[in-house]
């Protein structure tokens, strides 16, 4: 309460009041003047005791001011980054400054204003005590009963209740804090005197001016200079200085934020300015002119509000979002979520984090223009993010919406404060199906499992019974249902294909059927858990209260073989980093480093890496993706290496593209919000996810050019296969029982038109020499003696009666006679066969026409 403010006037509150001034006139006499004069009379003695009762000193400490969050914007010749600020973020709009970053003017107006004997008294003013005293008995003014120092120890105590951690704590805090009862006026007074004891004066003023509340959320000098009339606390003029002090007593009727509160302000402005020249601060002319200077609009100046991430530099508004949602996970900022949280209330944090301004207006640019957010056929999102192998540091983060947290957002569609890259917990999404993006793991599994590349699988659409698929992870192990699965799965391939294929073949033309054969030969529980090594999980994550432990909870099911699983696009970002590090995760960060309100420099976050795959594994299955990224359209064919992998979901709602350098890992994810609408039928289909990917890894190879990948190694790309015999004119049953000790599966395939004998074997498919996984089928024709080689019915040279016999009891039935001229030396040959057609040894059929040459 401000030395000015009036109490309630009337006989008995004027008696009541003097009674209460008098005890601690007292006091403050026994404590302040003349400890060794005996005091008597039981109401100083009663006084002496509730003042010894309270606390000595009280700490000013530091208050909450601005944090800043910075990204990278260039690199110096020397490799460091080159860091510039894209948002502020505060609870209190304050910025601390020193005793030379204040103008005179502002600290004159404040004794002038608010305490004319601060220089004087002890940490409370006696003769004002007294006058309030007085003045309330005589219904009269309180003016002087409050010293800066008091006002100081309240506005310690308004912050330190602001500070609490639920609104209703914070108003009995600031109630308690305001209260205007004789216990708090003299504990208020007694901890003056210690701040008097423990500090000097300019350091109680600059205390003063740094915590009091100007009006809004405006707190301290320099963040009302700044707001007010747009200038430093050390440059406003003699006028401006006075308006400013004038505020502190009343904030909502003198504050500058409106102007209503205009002549307020300039009324009790005023009244600072003459004190001023009493006191002998200020000459006459001085005064003339501050007195002549107006307080409207064109002298208030209301710099725009830069607090929160919606008034963030517009490429980095998600990811500053991102970067508050982590404050109870970054140590530098305490060793507890609640102490880390405080201490970002508290402010004056530099954040310094990983994002590349030069990168990430190329991703969010091509969002906006590839994925406008006023589209209306559908809920229409996109989002791209990557993430920088080996150290795990989010390089992008972007999305086709614009950022907005007010309430007017919900109800414009082109806006957001949903971030479409993260899980639910850092920005509310529940992510989205990743399609066949997610068939990496079932391939690292298949690689790890000893299996190779070059095998060859059904890639058939069809119906497979769920508990055909073998899950070991127990029945709700973690919370999840992983089998064993009933019923049946029945899937298609998008394109239609049939037939086998060799896995590395299906991994470019990403087959259902392929993976869901491969999945037939792997354990699901161990896929998932390959996944989950590279950081895998749900977007929307599960606690468990026993053990205080979060749980992501995977499915297993065999239909998540092909991506049904609802994962954000910075984990899939993170992943298949990863898998471009030599089988290394990292799990992602933003924070490179802090610097405290201090200037001390704190670390940011620490890089947390572990081998989660076999290097070799890792290898092998780059060489694979890098054979799929061939054909995409998002491959910018710059000569950098890349890999990538596609994905869409059943009704093509989702579509992903992922793709990796050595260098840099982004994850694009194009498709709908909420709903359904087929994306394959939205102008530019599914293709979009290219034509996003492509100028951003353009320019991502620029700035973070990759280099050559690991060789695959070659026991991966041959795999742990069985070379397929060479069945062809042996027994059936002889195949089958090769083929099973083979572990392959012998599929009867009926008979087809043969020379061989009928039962034998007359082809198979796939042919013999190819390279088989274990497990797979092999389809076996037998023959059905159709087909002959045709009897040698010319070497001889029969009669053609005899060879006519010859072919019929051979089965033959449509035998014909041509006559051959001889010439007068061959009348040997004549009525003889000198040819055939077709000739001796040809496969035939029993009704094929045969033609004999016969002399004539």
């Amino acid at each position: 309460m401000s030395a000015q403010n009036s109490r309630p006037k009337g006989v008995l509150s004027g008696v009541l009041g003097m009674f209460g001034f008098s005890v601690i006139a007292g006091v403050l006499v026994t404590v302040m003047v003349t400890p060794a004069l005996a005091v008597t009379g039981v109401t100083a003695s009663n006084g002496i005791g509730i003042f010894d009762s309270l606390p000595e000193f009280i700490e000013i400490g530091k208050q909450p001011q601005r944090n800043e969050i910075f990204a990278v914007n260039g690199v110096n010749p020397d490799g460091t980054r080159i860091y510039t600020p894209v948002a502020q973020v505060y609870s209190q709009n304050r910025q601390e400054v020193e005793w030379d970053g204040v103008s005179q003017f502002l600290k004159d107006a404040t004794v002038a204003g608010e305490d004319r004997r601060f220089y004087e008294h002890g940490g409370v003013d006696l003769q004002g005590v007294i006058r309030a005293a007085v003045g309330n008995v005589s219904g009269g003014d309180t003016s002087g009963a409050s010293t800066l120092s008091m006002q100081l120890v309240k506005n310690i105590y308004i912050q330190e209740a602001l500070l609490l951690p639920t609104e209703e704590d914070r108003d009995k805090g600031v109630a308690e804090a305001q209260a205007g009862t004789f216990d708090r006026k003299i504990k208020e007074m007694k901890l003056a005197i210690g701040l008097e004891k423990k500090y000097s004066k300019d350091e109680i003023l600059l205390a003063y001016l740094n915590i009091a509340g100007f009006g809004g959320n405006n707190y301290g000098i320099q963040s009302a200079a700044q707001r007010y009339y747009g200038v430093s606390a050390a440059d406003v003029t003699l006028a401006q200085a006075a308006s400013l002090i004038a505020i502190v007593q009343e904030p909502g009727a003198r504050g500058l934020d409106s102007a209503e509160n205009y002549q307020n302000n300039k009324d009790r402005r005023d009244v600072i300015l003459r004190n001023m020249l009493v006191e002998g601060m200020i000459d006459q002319a001085q005064l003339d002119e501050a007195l002549a200077s107006p307080i409207d609009d064109t002298t208030v100046v209301h710099t725009p509000y830069t607090n929160g991430c919606i008034a963030a530099y517009p490429y980095a508004t998600y990811f500053c979002d991102y970067v508050t949602k982590l404050i109870p996970e970054l140590e530098a900022l305490g060793s507890t979520p609640e102490a880390r949280k405080a201490a970002w209330t508290t402010g004056g944090y530099k954040i310094f984090t990983s994002l590349d301004l030069r990168l990430q207006s190329t991703v969010q640019d091509t969002l906006a223009a590839k994925a406008p957010a006023n589209e209306t056929r559908l809920q229409l999102g996109a989002a791209a993010t990557s993430v920088q192998v080996g150290t795990g540091r989010i390089i992008t983060m972007a999305q086709n919406k614009t950022y907005d947290n007010s309430e007017a957002a919900k109800a414009d569609p082109t806006k957001t404060s949903i971030n479409y890259s993260t899980d639910r917990e850092y920005g509310g999404s529940s992510g989205f199906q990743v399609g066949s993006t997610y068939k990496v793991f079932t391939l690292l599994n298949w690689l790890d499992s000893g299996r190779g590349l070059n095998e060859v699988v059904d890639g058939n659409a069809r119906t497979l019974q769920q508990s055909a698929f073998t899950n070991t992870c127990t029945v709700g192990e973690d919370g999840t249902n992983d089998g064993p699965f009933g019923g049946t799965w029945t899937f298609k391939n998008s394109a239609g294909e049939k037939g086998n294929r060799t896995v590395m073949a299906a991994t470019a033309a990403s087959i259902n059927g392929a993976y869901a054969s491969m999945g037939l030969e792997l354990d699901q529980c161990k896929t998932k858990q390959i996944a989950e090594s590279l950081g895998v999980h749900p977007a929307i994550t599960i606690d468990n209260p026993d053990t205080d432990k979060r749980e992501d909870k995977l499915e297993s099911n065999p239909s998540g073989i092909l991506g049904t699983n609802t994962i954000s696009p910075l984990t899939m970002a993170a992943a298949y980093a990863g898998i471009a590090n030599h089988g290394i995760y990292c799990k992602p960060i933003a924070v490179d480093g802090v610097t405290d309100a201090d200037g001390n420099q704190l670390p940011g976050q620490a890089q947390d890496c572990k081998q989660a795959i076999d290097p070799e594994v890792a290898a092998t299955t780059v060489f694979a993706l890098q054979n799929a990224m061939k054909g995409y359209a998002g491959n910018p064919q710059d000569g950098t290496p890349i890999f990538g992998k596609t994905g869409t979901t059943d009704s093509s709602n989702q579509t992903w593209l992922m793709s990796s350098t050595s260098a840099l890992t982004t994850a694009v994810w194009f498709g709908n919000i909420v709903g359904d609408y087929p994306i394959s039928r939205y102008p530019g289909g599914i293709n979009n996810r290219h034509t996003i990917s492509k100028p951003i890894n353009q320019a991502a190879d620029k700035l973070y050019p990759g280099t050559t990948f690991d060789t695959p190694v070659d026991r991966l790309v041959k795999g742990a296969s069985v070379t397929l015999p060479d069945f062809v004119g042996g027994t059936a049953a002889n195949a089958q029982a090769l083929l099973s000790s083979n572990k392959l599966t012998y599929v009867d395939a009926g008979q087809i038109d043969s020379d061989l004998p009928a039962g034998a074997v007359a082809a198979t498919d796939p042919a013999a020499g190819t390279i088989m996984a274990r497990g797979q089928s092999v389809s076996i024709f037998t023959s059905n003696g159709a087909l002959k080689g045709l009897p040698d019915v010319v070497s001889s040279a029969p009669l053609a009666v005899d060879a006519v016999a010859t072919l019929a009891s051979a089965g033959y039935t449509n035998v014909t006679q041509t006559c051959v001229k001889l010439a007068p030396a061959d009348a040997q040959y004549l009525k003889k066969v000198v040819s055939s057609n077709p000739t001796p040894g040809a496969v035939t059929r029993l009704t094929d026409p045969i033609s004999l040459g016969v002399g004539c």
